[in-house]
């Protein structure tokens, strides 16, 4: 058949085809509108993993272990999560005009959070480390045994009031508004300088309740109770820790004013009648954030406290914080900040620290930060103390 014949017959074939394919056509049409229309059976088996060997629950909160398909056997609960982190510390010291060698140390944690309910949780906290060396930081040093540091139930009734219980290592100032803008390494700088009113001492048992006032205001309790000894909590033998915090936070400024009462203590051994006297501490602390590109967040704080079973000229004491924070400097954050090396005592010699960093984003969950810190010293024939680290964070 030549060309033009059959450029000729393509119309008409294409013509007899043509009511057959809209015939097709207005059928799937009539089919796929009444898809909707069909009753689809789905059952909790209709989305279980393919794989019965460790499958991820939803949300990563942990891995199923069980080898068949129930969701609940040898699991984590779907209402637990876990945070890791971890933190690597390498650098040098020179103290007392003696370099010290070179170290390498870390730590580790997790915490594991169980909502109970969508009001109430229960956190476990365990920690491991090496870090014996880093007396200035806030860092783990219990011989590379994970240990828990910590186990805390907080509930809220409402929306304006949460409480909490914990013993270990838990603080009665959990439920605290810290008031603060600077993110410091340093255990001496950090919580803008506020130390004794921000109760943490360690004692065993801690409670606290936090109310929601409105308009940006909130209170808040803390008690911490000696524990894990034969005197009890809460009696005239053991240590006793009280506090209270009222607080504000604009939207980027921020005030607390905090007031402590805590029987002094060293090793929790002292005879039933000591007469071990009371310390008793104020604080106030603050921050502005100004919502200005390249401008830095201020924090401040100082705090005062009283020891009534000290020498006159010994019995009071002050420290005071200053600290700058520049949130968006390349892919990280630099903050400098100085402020008491250690409760000042009337009259005494002042000795300042110093410390400044730089946060570097790594990647998600990897924080790298350079950081320096200097110690006033200023005894006869002694220098000052200087450290020079870098840290490595992970949190995932």
């Amino acid at each position: 058949m030549k060309l033009f014949q059959k450029l000729l017959l393509t119309p008409a074939v294409l013509g007899f085809f043509a009511p057959i394919a809209a015939s097709a056509s207005e059928a799937n049409l009539m089919d796929v509108s009444s898809y909707s229309q069909v009753d689809v059976e789905v059952t909790q088996d209709t989305f279980k993993p393919l794989s019965k060997k460790n499958p991820l629950l939803a949300g990563g909160e942990g891995l199923n272990q069980s080898q068949s398909n129930d969701f609940d056997v040898d699991s984590f609960s779907a209402t637990t999560t876990a945070d890791f982190s971890s933190n690597f510390y390498f650098g040098s010291l020179d103290k007392d005009g003696t370099s010290s060698a070179t170290n390498f140390v870390f730590d580790y944690g997790v915490v594991l959070t169980s909502n109970i309910s969508e009001n109430d949780s229960l956190a476990v906290e365990l920690e491991a480390g090496n870090a014996t060396v880093l007396t200035d930081f806030d860092a783990v040093d219990n011989s590379n045994v994970l240990t828990i540091s910590g186990i805390s139930y907080t509930k809220q009734f409402g929306d304006k009031l949460t409480v909490f219980m914990g013993s270990g290592g838990q603080a009665g100032s959990s439920l605290y508004d810290p008031a603060c803008a600077y993110g410091g390494h340093t255990e001496v700088l950090e919580d803008c300088g506020v130390r004794v009113t921000n109760l943490d001492e360690g004692l065993g048992t801690a409670f606290g309740a936090k109310l929601d006032i409105g308009s940006g205001f909130s209170a808040a309790f803390g008690y911490e109770g000696q524990n894990g000894t034969k005197m009890g909590i809460a009696t005239k033998e053991s240590t006793d820790a009280f506090g209270g915090q009222l607080a504000y936070a604009g939207d980027n400024f921020g005030v607390a004013l905090g007031v402590s009462s805590i029987e002094n203590h060293t090793d929790g051994t002292n005879a039933i009648d000591a007469d071990r006297g009371v310390t008793t501490s104020s604080s106030v602390s603050a921050y502005f954030q100004p919502d200005l590109e390249r401008f830095p967040s201020i924090s401040v704080g100082m705090e005062s406290t009283h020891d009534d079973s000290a020498a006159a000229n010994d019995d009071k004491t002050t420290n005071y914080f200053v600290g700058l924070q520049f949130d968006e400097v390349g892919q990280g954050s630099l903050g400098a900040a100085f402020g008491s090396k250690a409760p000042e005592k009337e009259n005494g010699d002042a000795e300042k620290m110093y410390e400044v960093f730089y946060s570097y984003n790594y990647a998600d969950g990897v924080t790298i930060t350079p950081l320096m810190y200097v110690k006033e010293n200023k005894a006869a024939n002694v220098n000052d103390e200087t450290g020079i680290f870098l840290k490595t964070s992970f949190n995932f």
